[in-house]
């Protein structure tokens, strides 16, 4: 008997009782291999000596402040930080206690920004289908998975959606990677005009498509393309790296890869691999200064935004990942994965794209890999594949409607930047016996 809601109703979950390094222990004693970091969330694994010794100091000195009344030292050091390593322009840090939070504060920055600025008409936020940006309201308006949107709907704020850069599903045949590129990107032109140059605040996108459509990279000159679009019209960029970034792809900000920089970069997940609930937004001094020329302040705030212990958390985990050049072990250890998946799926009749950067990377399941037909939703693949997976010790992220929302399946990977050699060894042929035995349960 539970008196949790769980995330399916009537669940009876498994009980966590510890972990190391990349495993978790079952209450029966049985291991998993966190291929997926939970929600490529764990970057260090679990049970880092460092990460909880900083989090007993810090209990030991301060747990809580309010921010209306001060400002800590841990999380001055963690602001100080994120901006020595962030993308040019990005000069201030707004600590919140996650994904969604974060993107929630980036749009209402956004927002007021054009207030401050004396263009209160602008009101637009465009997007991008397939995309996922958090489950609180106005981020859910802002994704564009409609599986998630549906029933949501009568309380959603208007937003504007394009087409991904998803080159396995829309790139056409015979199409170069650089024609498909100024393709995708001036659907973002189009739409701007569309809606009025002076009525658009923002473009939000991820860096590299996450949860919804699995670890979908931009082709080409796509993001320098979008960075360029909305200069000229004077639009925001909003990029979204909640679990593509803090150096999942090889990088510590995965626009980095592609030349770019936002005037608001949201990050979660591996800022605090999981030790706190954490999440932050970079913004530009341009945006700074419009609060702080214009009324003085952010119309916004959380009660538990800067938190010490989350501070502390994210803190220690970016000094390990930098103390210990673990992301050149996400670039190495990215490589070995790609390169032990393509040995194992490079010709598996149901396996469509093997794709991603670094330690974030999914495979996708066709029913015909000769025509990228996908298996029928009813069949709930993506589950079937979470629950083999599981049986044989391994935590994967399989998703369904990674095509529209409805049809598609993809199981995202992302180990954490600790994850060595036979670690990555064992979950491809862990992962390729759960893939077989789902896709026969099928039949």
């Amino acid at each position: 008997m539970t008196h949790i809601l769980h995330r399916v109703a009537d669940a009876v979950m498994p009980v966590a009782v510890s972990g190391k390094g990349v495993e978790l222990f079952d209450r029966d004693g049985k291991s998993y291999i966190d291929a997926s970091g939970g929600a490529a969330v764990s970057c260090l694994g679990h049970g880092h000596p460092d990460v909880l010794a900083a989090l007993h100091k810090q209990l030991d000195t301060l747990a809580y402040a309010h921010t209306g009344f001060f400002t800590t030292d841990v999380a001055e050091r963690l602001a100080d930080r994120l901006v020595a390593d962030a993308p040019a322009g990005l000069d201030h840090v707004y600590l919140v206690s996650g994904g969604s939070e974060a993107v929630e504060a980036a749009l209402k920055m956004a927002r007021q920004y054009f207030v401050e600025k004396g263009e209160p008409q602008r009101r637009h936020i465009i997007a991008r289908r397939q995309s996922f940006h958090g489950n609180t309201l106005a981020a859910l308006a802002t994704g564009g998975n409609e599986w998630r949107r549906a029933q949501f709907k009568p309380l959603l704020i208007e937003t504007h959606h394009i087409d991904p850069c998803f080159a396995y599903r829309l790139q056409e045949a015979g199409e170069s990677d650089a024609a498909y590129a100024a393709r995708a990107a001036q659907a973002l032109e189009d739409q701007i005009l569309a809606l009025g140059p002076d009525q658009v605040i923002a473009f939000v996108a991820e860096t590299v498509v996450g949860a919804t459509a699995g670890a979908v990279p931009p082709v080409a000159d796509y993001l320098k393309r979008i960075r360029a679009i909305c200069d000229r019209y004077g639009v925001l960029l909003i990029l979204d790296e909640v679990m593509c970034g803090m150096g999942r792809t090889g990088t510590l900000h995965a626009c980095e890869q592609d030349g770019v920089a936002p005037d608001l970069l949201v990050i979660a997940k591996g800022l605090g691999g999981g030790y706190q609930p954490v999440g932050a937004v970079l913004l530009s001094g341009q945006i700074f200064e419009s609060f702080s020329k214009g009324s003085g302040f952010f119309q916004h705030g959380h009660t538990y935004m800067g938190h010490p212990m989350a501070a502390a958390a994210g803190l220690a985990v970016q000094e390990v990942v930098r103390r210990d050049n673990l992301l050149a072990n996400v670039v190495a250890m990215g490589e070995h994965l790609r390169r032990r998946l393509d040995e194992r799926f490079a010709n598996h009749h149901h396996v469509g794209d093997n794709r991603g950067r670094g330690l974030f990377r999914a495979l996708e399941l066709v029913a015909d890999r000769s025509t990228k037909q996908p298996f029928a939703p009813e069949l709930k693949l993506n589950a079937r594949i979470k629950r083999e997976a599981m049986a044989r010790g391994l935590m994967v992220y399989p998703m369904g409607g990674t095509i529209d929302g409805v049809r598609g399946d993809h199981v995202l990977l992302a180990p954490p930047f600790i994850v060595n050699d036979s670690q990555v060894d064992a979950i491809v042929e862990r992962l390729g016996d759960a893939v077989d035995a789902a896709i026969a349960s099928t039949r």
